[in-house]
This record gives C-alpha cells, sequence and structure tokens, in this order.
C-alpha cells in the first residue's frame, strides 16, 4: 500500500475503501476512507466515489479501475481479459492493474476477518487511524497493538 505505484497512496486507500464498501465492512471502509482524505484526496472525491465508484465523475480516470476492483470483489469468476483490457486501454499500466487486484484481494481478505471478528469502530477512531496510517504507514499501526 505504500511502495511504488502508479496509483498515489490516497488512491489506493480509495480503491481499498471502496472495496470495504461493497463488502459492506464498515470498519474498513471507515478507516480507509479517512486516509484517503488524509492522504490528500478531496473530502467531496472520496464520498463520491464511496457513493458510486462507476458514476461518480470524480474518478473519470479511475473509473476502469474501480470498475475492475468492483467486478472482482463481487464476482471473481467473472473477470475476462477484456476487464482487464478496459483497465490497459485508459492507459493505466501493468502494473496498476496488478497493484489494483492485490489491493482488491487484499481487503477482501481483511474484510472478512474484520467482519467475521466483529470489529467496529467509529469516527473518532477513523481519524486516528487514518492520521497514524497517513504518517507512519502500516508499521505504525502495527506498533499501536498490544504486546500480549
Amino acid at each position: 500500500m505504500r511502495g511504488p505505484s502508479p496509483f498515489t497512496e490516497g488512491e489506493r486507500e480509495l480503491i481499498a475503501a471502496v472495496v470495504s464498501r461493497r463488502n459492506r465492512c464498515g470498519y474498513c471502509e471507515g478507516v480507509h476512507a479517512a486516509t484517503a482524505r488524509a492522504m490528500g484526496e478531496a473530502p467531496a472525491r472520496v464520498a463520491a466515489v464511496l457513493e458510486d465508484p462507476v458514476g461518480a465523475r470524480e474518478s473519470a480516470e479511475l473509473r476502469p479501475v474501480l470498475v475492475y476492483a468492483e467486478k472482482l470483489t463481487r464476482d471473481p469468476a467473472g473477470i475476462t481479459q477484456a476487464d482487464a483490457e478496459a483497465v490497459l486501454a485508459a492507459g493505466w499500466p501493468e502494473q496498476a492493474l496488478f497493484d489494483a487486484v492485490a489491493i482488491c484481494a487484499l481487503y477482501n481478505l481483511m474484510n472478512r476477518l474484520v467482519n467475521g471478528l466483529g470489529i467496529e469502530a467509529d469516527a473518532v477512531y477513523f481519524e486516528a487511524a487514518a492520521q497514524r496510517l497517513s504518517t507512519g504507514g502500516y508499521a505504525a499501526m502495527a506498533e499501536a497493538l498490544p504486546e500480549d
């Protein structure tokens, strides 16, 4: 989520939030939407993309990636070469397609863990987590966990 990528760190967080919303994982959606905003994504863009990832005009350049992530989350066996080609035809390099798949896969796993364990939080927590993630990365989140 923080290494080199054609996506900005904020865009990666936004993709994670979109996948989490599709999976109805309020915890992950809240944390990653807040982190996207903390990393420079405009609040209006984040809200519009979460509401309608495919139709939001704020996401025109990211739309093919979000369409791909939505389909991969909703119907993984239904992904076709044409779906991948749509991302590439929009000007994204192959690395972007790989990164989108990796983000989608990671958050499909995390959403199921979080939902399965019943983890919840509120807006205050989301903002605090976003500050840790945006300034210290994922290592800062691990350091915040209790040792026992």
